[in-house]
């Protein structure tokens, strides 16, 4: 499944499932799909991520991508590419939730 962040203060954001409700329960959120935050929730939202990451990042947790999608994928390819931490993959939900916070604007996301 992809989730979809949208908001009125910035462009929309898909992701894998797996790592959206990950985030999401990070930022307190039920994990559920579909849902949002009003515009006065998004900054303790963002403070609870943001907070989550340093934690995961300081204890040294480097939380990988989720299962490449082709499993027919040669091992030696897998080596190649380290798998990227889930503050990389936060990123772009970090940046929406920022702008977000900043005109009080509401974020919802659903399912594909």
């Amino acid at each position: 499944m992809l989730v979809t962040f949208r908001s009125k203060a910035a462009a929309s954001i898909t992701m894998f499932g797996d790592v959206a409700s990950q985030l999401l329960n990070m930022m307190g959120a039920s994990g559920r799909i579909p849902g949002a935050f009003t515009g006065e929730d998004v900054q303790s939202a963002l403070q609870k991520l943001e907070s989550s990451l340093a934690r995961l990042k300081e204890q040294g947790d480097h939380t990988a991508a989720p299962p490449a999608l082709n499993e027919d994928m040669e091992a030696e390819d897998e080596e190649d590419e380290p798998p990227l931490e889930l503050a990389v993959r936060a990123a772009p939900l970090i940046e929406l939730l920022q702008r977000a916070a900043a005109a009080k604007a509401e974020v919802t996301w659903e399912g594909k």
